[in-house]
């Protein structure tokens, strides 16, 4: 997997390998399953101390299923979870409860995501009473400080959600992931139903707390430029799989995956008299319910050599420059041997593809 370059020689915080979650099709009177939606197939990667593992796909790829699977809110078919040397999925009952605190999740809707029946001071006490970390006066006064703390007053403490808007619930919402104490938190879209202005204040506030805290983040997106912005590393999820995993930088400057190389020139300009190239996908994303075979990409590959052998191996995502990780075997370099590829129906040898001009000439 790849490594931060100021994680080097560290051990990852959270560790998950070949991680699915598959949902049944259930039908009939007896409810007999007819198929399986793989909603997340096969993922791993690691996150280290400290830094922001961003997770980017389009809608129904897999990313919030691939987060809610980690914290197990979802429980994962297959696959490992390690946290901080601990396995995770083997932990039941008491042990399961005490290692949660250290795992905290901040939701994309920050209306449907606070009980409405509850004031703000109870929601972020509920953590610290269930997880015997402050009561009484004590408690109080920590939830004071997590308001100031994520910039609100502390006096909202006696208010209800629905006097607040979505800024300020999500802040909220901030403030009881933060109470627990946790090492790691996984952000699902946390700032995509925010104004544009809010969403820069609440990427900045986790930006500060991340620093402040030492927190690691899972943040999940479907927005390249706040992922950008906010991200260490990234990985690119298709369908359920990681198809590409770099740092931000290499992956933004130079994507490999031909899938990846497609999202930054789908990003609309902000003047509609400009024009620019753009890579346009054929046909709809497949359904995670029959995926195709081989590459799960290939029936909407724009890749020149894209042929027969596509449709017939599945590409591992291999390095193919240092800690820069891609799922395609016709970018080079390649563990699938040519002679697999002809003997699969391939026709046409790995080539570097990069179309230098779709890839430039974003906003």
């Amino acid at each position: 997997m790849t490594v931060p370059p100021s994680a080097r020689g560290a051990t990852p915080l959270l560790s998950v390998r070949n991680l699915a979650t598959h949902f049944p099709v259930r039908t009939g009177l007896f409810g007999r399953p007819k198929a399986v939606v793989r909603a997340v197939d096969g993922v791993s990667l690691d996150v280290y101390p400290g830094e922001t593992l961003g997770i980017v796909g389009e809608s129904g790829c897999g990313k919030t299923t691939l987060g809610r699977s980690i914290l197990r809110l979802i429980e994962p078919t297959a696959g490992t979870i390690e946290f901080d040397g601990v396995d995770f999925r083997a932990l039941r009952g008491a042990a399961l409860r005490g290692m949660r605190r250290h795992l905290q999740i901040i939701f994309q809707d920050p209306f449907s995501s606070l009980n409405p029946r509850l004031t703000v001071g109870t929601t972020i006490k509920e953590g610290l009473l269930v997880h015997r970390i402050a009561e009484g006066a004590a408690a109080d006064a920590r939830v004071a400080k997590l308001l100031d703390e994520v910039g609100m007053q502390p006096a909202y403490a006696s208010r209800y959600p629905h006097e607040f808007s979505g800024g300020q619930r999500q802040r909220i919402g901030i403030a009881r992931a933060l109470a627990v104490e946790p090492k790691l938190i996984v952000c699902d879209e946390p700032v995509s139903a925010l104004d544009v202005s809010v969403q820069a204040q609440v990427i900045n506030l986790l930006k500060d707390l991340q620093k402040s805290r030492g927190l690691a983040y899972l943040f999940i997106a479907h927005d390249l430029s706040v992922v950008e912005h906010m991200a260490d590393r990234v990985a690119v999820m298709y369908l359920g799989r990681v198809m590409e995993l770099a740092s931000a930088g290499d992956l933004y400057r130079e994507p490999l995956m031909p899938y990846t190389q497609a999202l930054p020139s789908a990003v609309p300009t902000p003047d509609p008299e400009r024009k620019r190239m753009r890579i346009v996908l054929s046909g709809d994303p497949p359904s995670p319910a029959n995926p195709p075979s081989g590459c799960v990409f290939h029936p909407r590959c724009h890749h020149p050599a894209r042929d027969a052998s596509c449709s017939v191996i599945a590409p591992p995502l291999e390095e193919k420059a240092a800690q820069h990780w891609c799922a395609c075997f016709k970018q080079p370099p390649t563990v699938v041997p040519w002679d697999a590829q002809k003997g699969a129906g391939g026709t046409h040898p790995p080539e570097r593809h990069l179309p230098v001009q779709a890839l430039h000439q974003r906003g």
